[in-house]
Protein backbone atom coordinates (compact mmCIF):
# COMPACT_ATOMS: atom_id res chain seq x y z
CA UNK A 1 0.00 0.00 0.00
CA UNK A 2 1.31 2.98 -0.66
CA UNK A 3 1.78 6.55 2.34
CA UNK A 4 -0.90 8.00 3.43
CA UNK A 5 -1.12 11.92 3.01
CA UNK A 6 -3.76 14.16 4.69
CA UNK A 7 -3.82 17.71 3.50
CA UNK A 8 -3.14 19.39 7.07
CA UNK A 9 -3.58 23.21 5.58
CA UNK A 10 -6.69 23.44 3.06
CA UNK A 11 -7.45 26.42 0.96
CA UNK A 12 -10.17 28.65 2.93
CA UNK A 13 -12.93 29.35 0.59
CA UNK A 14 -14.53 32.72 0.32
CA UNK A 15 -17.76 32.29 1.99
CA UNK A 16 -20.58 35.04 1.14
CA UNK A 17 -22.86 35.93 3.42
CA UNK A 18 -27.05 35.53 3.23
CA UNK A 19 -29.78 37.37 4.37
CA UNK A 20 -32.24 34.11 2.97
CA UNK A 21 -30.66 31.17 5.32
CA UNK A 22 -32.89 29.17 3.39
CA UNK A 23 -30.51 29.32 0.51
CA UNK A 24 -27.52 28.24 1.91
CA UNK A 25 -25.74 25.30 1.13
CA UNK A 26 -22.19 25.52 0.98
CA UNK A 27 -19.02 22.61 0.93
CA UNK A 28 -15.71 23.17 1.88
CA UNK A 29 -12.69 20.92 2.68
CA UNK A 30 -11.65 20.32 6.72
CA UNK A 31 -9.25 17.45 6.11
CA UNK A 32 -9.09 16.72 2.59
CA UNK A 33 -9.85 14.41 1.15
CA UNK A 34 -11.23 12.77 4.21
CA UNK A 35 -13.37 15.19 6.01
CA UNK A 36 -15.58 18.14 4.50
CA UNK A 37 -18.52 20.32 6.12
CA UNK A 38 -21.64 21.20 4.77
CA UNK A 39 -23.56 23.81 5.78
CA UNK A 40 -27.27 24.12 4.30
CA UNK A 41 -30.81 24.66 5.48
CA UNK A 42 -32.81 21.82 7.15
CA UNK A 43 -36.09 22.42 6.14
CA UNK A 44 -37.59 19.40 8.51
CA UNK A 45 -35.54 20.99 11.50
CA UNK A 46 -36.39 24.87 10.36
CA UNK A 47 -32.69 25.48 10.67
CA UNK A 48 -29.34 25.59 9.94
CA UNK A 49 -27.06 22.58 9.67
CA UNK A 50 -22.92 22.15 9.53
CA UNK A 51 -22.66 18.64 9.02
CA UNK A 52 -19.45 16.90 9.08
CA UNK A 53 -18.91 14.59 6.34
CA UNK A 54 -16.23 11.82 6.95
CA UNK A 55 -15.59 8.42 5.70
CA UNK A 56 -18.40 5.87 6.28
CA UNK A 57 -17.07 2.52 7.87
CA UNK A 58 -19.23 -0.59 6.83
CA UNK A 59 -19.48 -3.29 9.63
CA UNK A 60 -16.23 -5.14 8.79
CA UNK A 61 -14.53 -1.90 8.61
CA UNK A 62 -15.27 -1.00 12.16
CA UNK A 63 -14.57 -4.34 13.58
CA UNK A 64 -10.92 -3.79 11.64
CA UNK A 65 -10.51 -0.48 13.39
CA UNK A 66 -11.59 -0.96 16.73
CA UNK A 67 -8.91 -3.93 16.78
CA UNK A 68 -6.55 -1.94 15.65
CA UNK A 69 -7.10 1.21 17.87
CA UNK A 70 -6.97 -0.68 20.96
CA UNK A 71 -3.55 -2.35 19.99
CA UNK A 72 -2.39 0.63 18.59
CA UNK A 73 -2.88 1.87 22.33
CA UNK A 74 -0.21 -0.19 23.31
CA UNK A 75 2.13 0.47 21.31
CA UNK A 76 2.15 4.40 20.85
CA UNK A 77 4.07 6.62 22.59
CA UNK A 78 1.69 9.44 23.12
CA UNK A 79 4.35 12.33 24.05
CA UNK A 80 6.87 11.43 21.81
CA UNK A 81 4.52 11.63 18.89
CA UNK A 82 3.62 14.96 20.01
CA UNK A 83 6.86 16.49 19.62
CA UNK A 84 7.20 15.32 15.86
CA UNK A 85 6.00 17.64 13.04
CA UNK A 86 2.41 17.28 11.97
CA UNK A 87 4.04 15.28 8.34
CA UNK A 88 6.10 13.21 11.13
CA UNK A 89 3.16 12.24 13.10
CA UNK A 90 1.46 10.71 9.74
CA UNK A 91 4.11 9.11 8.47
CA UNK A 92 4.25 7.43 12.00
CA UNK A 93 0.89 6.38 12.01
CA UNK A 94 1.12 5.04 8.40
CA UNK A 95 3.89 2.64 9.69
CA UNK A 96 3.16 1.81 13.19
CA UNK A 97 -0.52 0.66 11.72
CA UNK A 98 0.99 -1.49 8.64
CA UNK A 99 3.32 -2.90 10.82
CA UNK A 100 0.30 -4.05 13.26
CA UNK A 101 -1.98 -5.42 9.95
CA UNK A 102 1.13 -7.74 9.61
CA UNK A 103 1.04 -9.23 13.08
CA UNK A 104 -2.65 -9.27 13.39
CA UNK A 105 -3.17 -10.90 9.89
CA UNK A 106 -5.80 -8.59 8.95
CA UNK A 107 -7.11 -8.86 5.05
CA UNK A 108 -7.41 -5.04 4.14
CA UNK A 109 -7.85 -3.34 0.98
CA UNK A 110 -6.24 -0.30 -0.26
CA UNK A 111 -9.87 2.06 0.01
CA UNK A 112 -10.29 0.40 3.46
CA UNK A 113 -6.87 1.21 4.76
CA UNK A 114 -7.21 4.71 3.89
CA UNK A 115 -10.50 5.07 5.53
CA UNK A 116 -9.26 3.49 8.85
CA UNK A 117 -6.22 5.32 8.65
CA UNK A 118 -8.24 8.46 9.02
CA UNK A 119 -9.75 7.68 11.88
CA UNK A 120 -6.57 6.46 13.83
CA UNK A 121 -4.62 9.97 12.83
CA UNK A 122 -7.97 11.76 13.94
CA UNK A 123 -7.98 9.67 17.89
CA UNK A 124 -4.20 9.77 18.02
CA UNK A 125 -3.05 12.63 16.63
CA UNK A 126 -5.87 14.75 16.59
CA UNK A 127 -9.16 15.46 19.10
CA UNK A 128 -11.33 12.67 18.10
CA UNK A 129 -14.91 13.71 16.63
CA UNK A 130 -13.81 17.15 17.26
CA UNK A 131 -10.48 16.65 15.23
CA UNK A 132 -12.12 18.03 12.07
CA UNK A 133 -13.97 21.40 13.87
CA UNK A 134 -10.47 22.63 14.75
CA UNK A 135 -9.14 22.57 11.29
CA UNK A 136 -12.27 24.84 10.06
CA UNK A 137 -10.50 28.40 9.27
CA UNK A 138 -14.32 30.20 10.09
CA UNK A 139 -14.95 28.34 13.59
CA UNK A 140 -14.61 30.59 16.31
CA UNK A 141 -16.32 28.48 19.56
CA UNK A 142 -16.70 24.39 19.62
CA UNK A 143 -19.74 23.96 22.31
CA UNK A 144 -20.81 20.83 24.00
CA UNK A 145 -23.45 20.91 26.27
CA UNK A 146 -23.25 17.39 27.44
CA UNK A 147 -24.67 13.59 26.05
CA UNK A 148 -27.68 13.23 23.69
CA UNK A 149 -27.58 16.74 22.45
CA UNK A 150 -25.67 17.95 19.48
CA UNK A 151 -22.67 19.99 19.50
CA UNK A 152 -23.15 23.48 18.39
CA UNK A 153 -20.45 26.25 16.86
CA UNK A 154 -19.87 30.02 16.38
CA UNK A 155 -19.26 30.44 12.51
CA UNK A 156 -17.55 33.39 11.22
CA UNK A 157 -20.23 33.92 8.66
CA UNK A 158 -23.10 32.01 10.38
CA UNK A 159 -22.91 32.62 13.81
CA UNK A 160 -24.53 30.40 15.61
CA UNK A 161 -25.35 26.75 14.15
CA UNK A 162 -25.71 22.89 15.01
CA UNK A 163 -24.08 20.11 13.81
CA UNK A 164 -24.87 16.83 13.38
CA UNK A 165 -21.69 15.23 15.98
CA UNK A 166 -23.34 13.89 19.32
CA UNK A 167 -21.67 12.09 22.10
CA UNK A 168 -24.55 9.18 23.62
CA UNK A 169 -22.04 7.54 25.67
CA UNK A 170 -20.94 9.61 29.01
CA UNK A 171 -18.34 6.96 29.54
CA UNK A 172 -16.75 8.63 25.99
CA UNK A 173 -17.36 12.11 26.61
CA UNK A 174 -15.49 11.88 30.42
CA UNK A 175 -12.88 10.47 28.33
CA UNK A 176 -13.13 12.85 26.07
CA UNK A 177 -12.69 15.61 28.52
CA UNK A 178 -9.91 13.45 30.26
CA UNK A 179 -7.86 14.19 27.06
CA UNK A 180 -8.85 17.93 26.69
CA UNK A 181 -7.21 18.85 30.31
CA UNK A 182 -4.20 16.20 28.97
CA UNK A 183 -3.50 17.99 26.06
CA UNK A 184 -3.70 21.39 28.32
CA UNK A 185 -1.46 20.27 30.96
CA UNK A 186 -3.98 19.94 33.39
CA UNK A 187 -5.78 17.49 36.01
CA UNK A 188 -9.04 17.02 36.09
CA UNK A 189 -11.15 14.03 37.94
CA UNK A 190 -14.41 13.86 40.80
CA UNK A 191 -12.29 15.71 43.11
CA UNK A 192 -11.52 18.54 40.34
CA UNK A 193 -14.38 18.46 38.12
CA UNK A 194 -13.20 21.83 36.33
CA UNK A 195 -10.87 22.53 33.51
CA UNK A 196 -9.68 26.22 32.60
CA UNK A 197 -6.51 25.27 30.25
CA UNK A 198 -5.02 25.98 27.34
CA UNK A 199 -4.33 23.29 24.44
CA UNK A 200 -0.72 23.69 22.31
CA UNK A 201 -1.82 25.35 19.62
CA UNK A 202 -3.15 28.27 22.00
CA UNK A 203 -7.16 27.41 22.02
CA UNK A 204 -9.08 27.83 25.58
CA UNK A 205 -10.71 24.90 27.16
CA UNK A 206 -13.49 25.21 29.53
CA UNK A 207 -14.69 21.94 30.63
CA UNK A 208 -16.86 20.26 33.18
CA UNK A 209 -16.04 16.60 34.03
CA UNK A 210 -19.47 14.82 36.20
CA UNK A 211 -23.19 14.93 36.26
CA UNK A 212 -23.16 16.16 40.03
CA UNK A 213 -22.03 19.75 38.25
CA UNK A 214 -23.68 19.59 34.95
CA UNK A 215 -26.58 17.44 34.78
CA UNK A 216 -26.22 16.47 31.33
CA UNK A 217 -22.77 15.09 31.96
CA UNK A 218 -19.37 16.40 31.11
CA UNK A 219 -19.09 19.32 29.09
CA UNK A 220 -16.69 21.01 27.07
CA UNK A 221 -16.32 24.41 25.02
CA UNK A 222 -13.47 25.03 22.73
CA UNK A 223 -12.63 28.73 22.13
CA UNK A 224 -10.23 28.64 18.87
CA UNK A 225 -7.11 30.38 18.87
CA UNK A 226 -6.20 33.05 16.23
CA UNK A 227 -2.65 32.65 15.66
CA UNK A 228 -2.08 36.09 13.91
CA UNK A 229 -4.00 38.46 15.21
CA UNK A 230 -6.34 40.95 14.05
CA UNK A 231 -4.96 43.98 12.48
CA UNK A 232 -5.90 47.41 13.16
CA UNK A 233 -6.78 47.84 9.94
CA UNK A 234 -8.77 44.59 9.55
CA UNK A 235 -11.14 46.45 12.81
CA UNK A 236 -11.70 49.08 10.59
CA UNK A 237 -13.28 46.81 7.53
CA UNK A 238 -15.00 44.89 10.11
CA UNK A 239 -16.51 48.46 11.23
CA UNK A 240 -15.67 47.20 14.52
CA UNK A 241 -13.82 50.27 15.59
CA UNK A 242 -13.73 53.99 13.54
CA UNK A 243 -10.02 54.94 12.28
CA UNK A 244 -10.37 58.01 14.52
CA UNK A 245 -10.91 55.26 17.76
CA UNK A 246 -7.88 53.33 16.50
CA UNK A 247 -5.57 56.95 15.96
CA UNK A 248 -6.77 57.96 19.45
CA UNK A 249 -5.43 54.60 21.24
CA UNK A 250 -2.45 55.23 19.25
CA UNK A 251 -1.77 58.35 20.45
CA UNK A 252 -2.19 57.18 24.12
CA UNK A 253 0.14 54.09 23.76
CA UNK A 254 2.61 55.87 22.42
CA UNK A 255 2.22 58.18 25.40
CA UNK A 256 2.31 55.81 28.02
CA UNK A 257 -1.49 56.18 29.05
CA UNK A 258 -3.48 53.48 30.84
CA UNK A 259 -6.11 51.52 28.88
CA UNK A 260 -8.79 49.04 30.20
CA UNK A 261 -10.81 47.25 27.97
CA UNK A 262 -14.28 45.92 28.90
CA UNK A 263 -16.89 44.02 27.84
CA UNK A 264 -19.14 40.45 28.43
CA UNK A 265 -18.13 37.22 27.66
CA UNK A 266 -16.65 36.93 23.75
CA UNK A 267 -17.48 40.52 22.85
CA UNK A 268 -13.81 41.00 21.27
CA UNK A 269 -11.75 42.04 24.38
CA UNK A 270 -8.82 40.07 23.90
CA UNK A 271 -9.23 40.52 20.18
CA UNK A 272 -8.82 44.58 20.67
CA UNK A 273 -6.30 44.46 22.71
CA UNK A 274 -4.36 42.27 20.85
CA UNK A 275 -4.51 45.09 17.36
CA UNK A 276 -3.52 47.86 20.27
CA UNK A 277 -0.62 46.06 21.00
CA UNK A 278 0.29 46.99 17.17
CA UNK A 279 0.68 50.51 18.58
CA UNK A 280 3.56 49.89 21.02
CA UNK A 281 6.92 51.20 19.71
CA UNK A 282 8.72 48.97 18.42
CA UNK A 283 11.62 49.18 21.00
CA UNK A 284 9.79 49.27 24.03
CA UNK A 285 9.65 46.01 26.38
CA UNK A 286 6.50 44.95 26.71
CA UNK A 287 5.77 41.80 30.11
CA UNK A 288 1.83 40.51 29.30
CA UNK A 289 0.09 38.67 32.22
CA UNK A 290 -2.50 35.64 31.41
CA UNK A 291 -4.09 32.67 33.25
CA UNK A 292 -4.74 31.04 30.33
CA UNK A 293 -3.10 31.89 27.12
CA UNK A 294 -4.59 34.62 24.51
CA UNK A 295 -2.74 37.17 24.08
CA UNK A 296 -0.42 37.10 20.59
CA UNK A 297 2.32 39.88 19.65
CA UNK A 298 4.73 39.14 17.11
CA UNK A 299 7.45 41.52 18.51
CA UNK A 300 11.13 40.63 19.59
CA UNK A 301 11.10 42.39 23.33
CA UNK A 302 8.13 40.58 25.10
CA UNK A 303 8.41 38.69 28.13
CA UNK A 304 4.71 36.19 28.23
CA UNK A 305 4.14 35.20 31.21
CA UNK A 306 1.17 31.97 31.87
CA UNK A 307 -0.02 31.40 35.35
CA UNK A 308 0.33 27.45 36.37
CA UNK A 309 -2.05 26.20 38.46
CA UNK A 310 -1.14 23.89 41.77
CA UNK A 311 -0.63 20.41 41.22
CA UNK A 312 -1.88 17.46 43.94
CA UNK A 313 -3.05 18.48 47.46
CA UNK A 314 -2.62 22.30 48.78
CA UNK A 315 -1.00 24.57 46.34
CA UNK A 316 2.36 23.11 45.21
CA UNK A 317 3.91 24.64 42.40
CA UNK A 318 1.12 27.38 41.80
CA UNK A 319 2.13 30.68 40.32
CA UNK A 320 -0.30 32.95 40.32
CA UNK A 321 -1.43 36.32 38.40
CA UNK A 322 -0.23 37.97 41.28
CA UNK A 323 3.22 36.96 41.99
CA UNK A 324 3.81 37.02 38.24
CA UNK A 325 2.52 40.67 37.99
CA UNK A 326 4.61 41.67 41.31
CA UNK A 327 7.48 40.22 39.34
CA UNK A 328 6.75 41.63 36.14
CA UNK A 329 7.65 45.25 37.45
CA UNK A 330 11.07 43.78 38.81
CA UNK A 331 11.86 43.70 35.07
CA UNK A 332 11.50 46.86 33.73
CA UNK A 333 9.00 46.72 31.54
CA UNK A 334 7.70 49.73 29.27
CA UNK A 335 4.74 48.32 28.85
CA UNK A 336 2.57 45.91 30.84
CA UNK A 337 -0.28 43.55 29.70
CA UNK A 338 -2.88 42.51 31.62
CA UNK A 339 -5.06 39.28 30.08
CA UNK A 340 -7.97 39.72 32.42
CA UNK A 341 -8.43 41.60 36.04
CA UNK A 342 -10.10 39.10 38.31
CA UNK A 343 -8.54 39.39 42.15
CA UNK A 344 -5.81 40.70 44.16
CA UNK A 345 -3.84 40.93 40.90
CA UNK A 346 -5.76 44.80 40.24
CA UNK A 347 -4.22 46.65 43.50
CA UNK A 348 -1.28 45.20 42.08
CA UNK A 349 -1.71 46.73 38.59
CA UNK A 350 -3.18 49.90 39.56
CA UNK A 351 -0.44 50.59 41.72
CA UNK A 352 2.12 50.14 38.95
CA UNK A 353 0.36 52.40 36.62
CA UNK A 354 0.15 54.91 39.59
CA UNK A 355 4.17 54.50 39.73
CA UNK A 356 4.63 55.12 36.04
CA UNK A 357 3.97 51.82 34.44
CA UNK A 358 1.67 51.97 31.13
CA UNK A 359 -0.48 49.19 31.22
CA UNK A 360 -3.48 47.60 29.31
CA UNK A 361 -6.04 45.33 30.54
CA UNK A 362 -8.94 43.64 30.06
CA UNK A 363 -12.17 43.46 32.59
CA UNK A 364 -15.81 41.90 31.94
CA UNK A 365 -17.95 44.72 32.71
CA UNK A 366 -20.31 46.67 30.78
CA UNK A 367 -19.64 50.39 32.06
CA UNK A 368 -16.55 52.44 33.78
CA UNK A 369 -19.44 52.51 37.26
CA UNK A 370 -19.75 48.64 36.99
CA UNK A 371 -15.41 48.75 36.72
CA UNK A 372 -15.64 50.77 39.80
CA UNK A 373 -17.77 48.20 41.67
CA UNK A 374 -16.15 45.50 40.52
CA UNK A 375 -12.84 46.70 41.97
CA UNK A 376 -14.40 47.86 45.09
CA UNK A 377 -15.55 44.78 46.33
CA UNK A 378 -14.67 41.38 46.78
CA UNK A 379 -12.24 39.96 46.05
CA UNK A 380 -10.80 42.89 44.59
CA UNK A 381 -11.83 45.48 47.23
CA UNK A 382 -9.20 48.24 46.01
CA UNK A 383 -9.83 51.99 46.85
CA UNK A 384 -12.09 53.95 44.25
CA UNK A 385 -9.21 56.64 44.30
CA UNK A 386 -6.52 54.42 42.68
CA UNK A 387 -8.90 54.72 39.56
CA UNK A 388 -7.97 57.58 38.57
CA UNK A 389 -4.45 56.04 37.25
CA UNK A 390 -6.99 55.23 34.85
CA UNK A 391 -6.95 57.00 31.66
CA UNK A 392 -9.37 55.74 29.05
CA UNK A 393 -11.90 52.51 29.41
CA UNK A 394 -13.15 50.87 26.07
CA UNK A 395 -16.20 48.83 26.52
CA UNK A 396 -17.11 46.66 23.69
CA UNK A 397 -20.19 44.67 22.99
CA UNK A 398 -22.13 42.48 21.39
CA UNK A 399 -24.76 44.15 18.90
CA UNK A 400 -27.54 43.12 16.19
CA UNK A 401 -26.79 45.02 12.82
CA UNK A 402 -28.70 44.42 10.21
CA UNK A 403 -30.26 40.73 11.75
CA UNK A 404 -26.51 40.06 11.78
CA UNK A 405 -24.16 39.48 14.85
CA UNK A 406 -21.44 41.78 15.00
CA UNK A 407 -18.77 43.13 17.80
CA UNK A 408 -18.85 47.10 18.02
CA UNK A 409 -16.07 48.99 20.21
CA UNK A 410 -19.54 50.88 21.71
CA UNK A 411 -17.66 53.85 23.67
CA UNK A 412 -14.52 55.13 24.95
CA UNK A 413 -14.98 56.81 28.35
CA UNK A 414 -12.09 58.94 29.63
CA UNK A 415 -11.77 58.64 33.37
CA UNK A 416 -11.87 62.88 34.29
CA UNK A 417 -11.77 61.83 38.34
CA UNK A 418 -12.82 58.90 41.13
CA UNK A 419 -13.85 60.27 44.51
CA UNK A 420 -13.20 58.28 47.36
CA UNK A 421 -16.94 57.41 47.50
CA UNK A 422 -16.76 55.70 44.37
CA UNK A 423 -18.60 58.60 42.55
CA UNK A 424 -16.71 58.85 38.60
CA UNK A 425 -16.98 62.17 36.51
CA UNK A 426 -15.91 60.74 32.87
CA UNK A 427 -15.70 62.15 29.40
CA UNK A 428 -17.06 60.04 26.44
CA UNK A 429 -14.96 61.52 23.47
CA UNK A 430 -15.92 58.95 21.12
CA UNK A 431 -19.51 56.29 20.79
CA UNK A 432 -21.21 54.03 18.69
CA UNK A 433 -24.69 54.57 17.81
CA UNK A 434 -26.67 51.74 16.73
CA UNK A 435 -29.70 53.46 14.95
CA UNK A 436 -27.47 54.33 11.66
CA UNK A 437 -24.35 52.01 13.02
CA UNK A 438 -22.17 54.80 13.06
CA UNK A 439 -19.45 55.88 14.84
CA UNK A 440 -19.19 59.54 16.30
CA UNK A 441 -16.54 61.48 17.97
CA UNK A 442 -15.96 65.23 20.07
CA UNK A 443 -12.31 66.52 19.94
CA UNK A 444 -12.61 67.57 23.89
CA UNK A 445 -10.40 64.79 24.91
CA UNK A 446 -9.28 64.89 28.99
CA UNK A 447 -6.35 62.58 28.13
CA UNK A 448 -5.09 64.88 25.22
CA UNK A 449 -4.86 67.48 27.57
CA UNK A 450 -2.54 65.13 30.02
CA UNK A 451 -0.80 64.08 27.31
CA UNK A 452 0.09 67.96 26.40
CA UNK A 453 0.53 68.56 30.09
CA UNK A 454 2.81 65.56 30.70
CA UNK A 455 4.78 66.09 27.57
CA UNK A 456 5.03 69.65 26.69
CA UNK A 457 2.66 69.82 23.79
CA UNK A 458 0.69 71.90 22.54
CA UNK A 459 -3.35 71.45 21.09
CA UNK A 460 -2.51 72.11 17.46
CA UNK A 461 0.46 69.53 17.49
CA UNK A 462 -1.63 66.74 19.15
CA UNK A 463 -4.50 67.47 17.07
CA UNK A 464 -2.44 67.32 13.75
CA UNK A 465 -0.98 63.98 14.75
CA UNK A 466 -4.09 62.92 15.63
CA UNK A 467 -5.57 63.43 12.53
CA UNK A 468 -2.44 62.33 9.97
CA UNK A 469 -2.79 58.89 12.24
CA UNK A 470 -7.00 58.79 11.10
CA UNK A 471 -5.94 59.30 7.37
CA UNK A 472 -3.08 56.85 7.46
CA UNK A 473 -5.03 54.40 9.16
CA UNK A 474 -8.11 55.32 6.96
CA UNK A 475 -5.79 55.15 3.61
CA UNK A 476 -3.99 51.36 4.86
CA UNK A 477 -7.70 50.07 4.70
CA UNK A 478 -8.91 51.44 1.65
CA UNK A 479 -5.76 50.17 0.31
CA UNK A 480 -6.33 46.88 1.78
CA UNK A 481 -3.27 46.46 3.91
CA UNK A 482 -4.59 43.90 6.32
CA UNK A 483 -1.80 41.43 6.64
CA UNK A 484 0.19 41.09 10.17
CA UNK A 485 3.36 41.63 9.07
CA UNK A 486 2.74 44.55 6.61
CA UNK A 487 0.53 46.88 9.18
CA UNK A 488 2.97 46.02 11.88
CA UNK A 489 6.46 47.30 9.58
CA UNK A 490 4.32 50.47 8.62
CA UNK A 491 3.06 51.38 11.86
CA UNK A 492 7.30 50.97 12.89
CA UNK A 493 8.31 53.05 10.15
CA UNK A 494 6.07 55.68 11.31
CA UNK A 495 7.31 55.63 14.71
CA UNK A 496 11.23 56.17 12.71
CA UNK A 497 10.21 57.72 9.98
CA UNK A 498 6.78 59.42 9.73
CA UNK A 499 6.78 61.58 6.86
CA UNK A 500 8.09 58.99 4.56
CA UNK A 501 5.30 56.22 5.28
CA UNK A 502 2.93 59.55 5.27
CA UNK A 503 3.99 60.15 1.58
CA UNK A 504 3.75 56.50 0.68
CA UNK A 505 0.01 56.75 1.41
CA UNK A 506 -0.48 60.27 -0.46
CA UNK A 507 -1.40 61.37 2.99
CA UNK A 508 -0.30 65.26 3.09
CA UNK A 509 1.17 67.23 6.59
CA UNK A 510 -0.75 69.93 5.34
CA UNK A 511 -4.10 68.01 5.08
CA UNK A 512 -4.10 68.30 8.99
CA UNK A 513 -5.58 71.48 10.34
Amino acid sequence: MENITIDLKASVPALAKSDDKTKIDVRYALLPPYAFAHIYWDSKENELIYELEEPVLNEEEHAMFDRLEINMREIININVLEERTPEAMIEYIDNSTKLLIDELGIKINEDSYRKIFYYLFRNFIGLNEVEPLTRDYFIEDIECNGINTPIYIIHRVYRNVKTNIVFKDVEKLASFVEKLAQRCGRYISYANPLLDGTLPDGSRINATYTADVTSRGPTFTVRKFTKVPWTPTQLIAFNTASPEMLAYFWLLIQYKSNILITGGTASGKTTLLNALAFFIPPEARVVSIEDTKEISLQRENWLPSVARTAIGVGKAGEVDMFSLLKNSFRQNPDYVIVGEVRGKEAFVLFQGMASGHSSISTMHADSVDTVIKRLETPPIELSPTLVNTLDAVAIMSHAIVKKEQTRKLRSIVEVVKVNPDGVAFTNTPFSWNPADDKFYFKKDSKVFDKIMIRYGLTKEEIQKEFELRTKLLFEMFKRKIFGFERVQREINDYYKNPEAVLARYSVSINQAT
